[in-house]
């Protein structure tokens, strides 16, 4: 019977060693993944900000700008171009809803977005664009990769439509969670016209038709927790301007907004708990159940080479002493 339970309890050390590595390498892999019907919002406010007024054509100083960002999962058209690339995809349609101080609309810019829901590389198909202009992204934008390393990466910029650096700038603490803080620099650079523009009748083509051109700079700032590749916080120096042509009468340029933009209080705490919660299901997989498991296979080892041991030890039947023969009398 001892032999018998040491060779069960070896099998099952081999079962939970051999368990350790796939729950880490192929199972994780698999299983962490972005739902394709996924939905956030997130509100970024920025304070004592420079708006362009475009009834005058003038910038004034405003004490707030909202921008209102949503992502939403856009199940049917993932899974349409899941059957042509073979592979799960996700498909976010976005929107960036800037209001000024009195609640009027600004701009809104729409976008589609269409990565892999494992690595969140892009995946190149119809209906990629940015403010209804085909595009073809390059890197990642709005999430990380899950198991974030400490370097940089490529990010898309939606609003100049380029791909650049994003540099890794230091481990830091954010409200209790260990975070990645990077930072991007896009320098001036003309980027399109928003094709809605906040007064009835003005377009981007009329705006084009008078020579002016938007030119538009951001410092982009996101603190990054590694292991979900989630942003729990971001905050953006951004400015745009309007430059030449005749619809700025006699001046080269104008401010068109100008703000240090950061998330909202609310929505950031919100993230935060919502993060938190999504790191320990990733922290099951990669760290806990196979870091367990290979622990126990050791536990189990030792209980088998030990119960082998005692049987080997136990001693057998005493032999009795023979007795020596009497010795024959006359």
């Amino acid at each position: 019977m001892r032999r018998k339970a040491g060779l069960v309890l070896l099998a099952l050390a081999v079962f939970f060693a051999a368990l350790s590595p796939l729950l880490r390498w192929y199972a994780f892999p698999r299983l962490a993944k972005i739902p394709a019907d996924h939905y956030q919002d997130m509100v970024l406010e920025a304070r004592d900000a420079t708006l362009l007024d475009y009834r005058t054509m003038r910038a004034k100083q405003v004490p707030k700008v909202t921008v209102v960002q949503t992502l939403k999962g856009n199940v049917e058209a993932s899974e349409r171009i899941e059957e042509s690339a073979g592979r799960d995809v996700v498909v976010w349609d976005g929107l960036s809803y800037v209001v000024g101080p009195d609640g009027r609309m600004v701009s809104k810019i729409p976008e589609r977005y269409i990565f892999d829901a494992h690595t969140q590389e892009p995946v190149h198909a119809t209906g990629e664009m940015v403010d209804g202009d085909p595009v073809r992204r390059e890197g990642i934008e709005f999430k990380w990769p899950f198991l974030t390393e400490k370097r940089d990466y490529a990010y898309f910029d939606a609003q100049a439509r380029v791909t650049a650096p994003i540099h890794y700038k230091g481990t830091r603490d954010f409200r209790g969670l260990e975070v990645y803080y990077f930072e991007q620099t896009i320098p001036w650079t003309e980027v399109p016209i928003p094709k809605t523009l906040p007064v009835e009748g003005l377009t981007a083509e009329a705006v084009a038709k008078t020579g002016t051109t938007r030119w538009y700079t951001t410092v982009r700032k996101f603190w990054v927790e590694p292991l979900t590749g989630a942003p729990v916080y971001g905050e953006e120096i951004h400015r745009e301007e309007l430059r030449g042509g005749t619809l700025l009468g006699d001046r080269d340029k104008v401010t068109a907004f100008a703000g240090h933009v950061k998330m909202r209080e609310d929505y950031t705490a919100h993230t935060v708990d919502l993060v938190t919660s999504q790191r320990l299901l990733l922290l099951l997989l990669t760290s806990w159940l196979p870091w367990g498991s290979l622990a126990l296979a050791v536990f189990l080892l030792a209980l088998a080479l030990y119960v082998e041991a005692r049987g080997r030890r136990r001693p057998g039947p005493t032999a009795t002493k023979a007795e020596e023969p009497s010795p024959v009398t006359a």
